[in-house]
């Protein structure tokens, strides 16, 4: 199963082909690379009229943006009353990945219809867009990332979206780290999300592989549901990973809770009347 993400106005992909998507993001046109774009470009991507930005991968590994044109330090795009504060960083990222509004649309559903105070615990927070759409929502969110810069631009998103202050509790934090401590005061949430990276280090050299450390990290952070638990979301932009292997373990994790288990992947409608696949999510709820 594909969940497509609608409702964008500000955002859209043109044309795709040969590694590389050609978007829009407000009045900015980018061209970039995508890993699951093998097919080739119906017409040069790069010669259409308008591109601000390119993001060119460098044969040592990386890469780095070419500018064509005139390109703000930080640029605004919104959706259904969000509103978030971009700019072209390292690795070709944006900030932002519009294809979690699926997500966020199924999580405001959930939250508004309880007609209860919902605790969301957001980890691997990154920018906040899934903490925006929550506290929107109505629910009261932490928000956790070990990434000041990007726990800042968090803070900035939830301004410009105009999301109560009392509504996000931000933490800078080693994810794994922040879960054993919360474990130890007794805290509980009614919701968890989380968006974990492939591969990455933590401040003393700790090495994290999705792969290897998943299933005993979801573990340890289904100990913080509360009595009475909402949903589990598992984002992965892990290249091959199925959507069921998120499911699998949110079954195994939680097969005492009962509820509703599922999982599908994340797209992206095109110009060219094409789906995006964009990674995948697996999904608990309660109901």
């Amino acid at each position: 199963m594909i969940r497509v993400a609608e409702g964008w106005k500000d955002y859209r992909i043109i044309a795709t082909g040969d590694g590389m998507k050609l978007e829009r993001w407000g009045k900015l046109v980018l061209l970039r690379p995508d890993p699951q774009v093998i097919w080739h470009e119906s017409s040069k991507l790069s010669a259409y009229k308008g591109i601000n930005a390119v993001y060119k991968r460098s044969a040592s590994g990386g890469g780095s943006w070419q500018y064509k044109g005139d390109v703000p330090e930080n640029f605004t795009i919104g959706r259904n009353g969000l509103k978030f504060s971009l700019k072209l960083m390292g690795f070709k990222h944006t900030g932002l990945f519009p294809e979690q509004a699926v997500n966020w649309d199924m999580m405001q559903k959930l939250i508004e219809g309880e007609k209860r105070g919902i605790k969301v615990l957001n980890l691997f927070a990154y920018t906040g867009g899934a903490t925006v759409a929550c506290a929107q929502a109505g629910a009261f969110v932490t928000h956790v990332d070990a990434a000041k810069a990007m726990v800042d631009r968090a803070k900035e998103n939830a301004r410009l979206s105009e999301i109560p202050g009392d509504r996000i509790r931000y933490i800078v934090d080693d994810c794994m780290k922040f879960v054993a401590r919360e474990q130890r005061r007794g805290n509980s949430y009614d919701a968890i999300i989380m968006d974990p990276p492939s591969y990455g280090r933590g401040v003393n050299g700790e090495v994290w592989k999705l792969e290897d450390n998943l299933y005993d990290f979801v573990t340890e952070c289904v100990k913080l549901l509360s009595d009475k638990p909402l949903f589990v979301l598992i984002n992965s932009y892990t290249t091959g990973l199925q959507p069921t292997v998120t499911e699998n373990i949110l079954r195994l994790c939680l097969k005492d809770k009962g509820g509703v288990f599922e999982s599908y992947e994340l797209g992206l409608p095109t110009d060219e009347n094409i789906i995006l696949p964009c990674g995948c999510s697996g999904l608990w709820r309660i109901k």
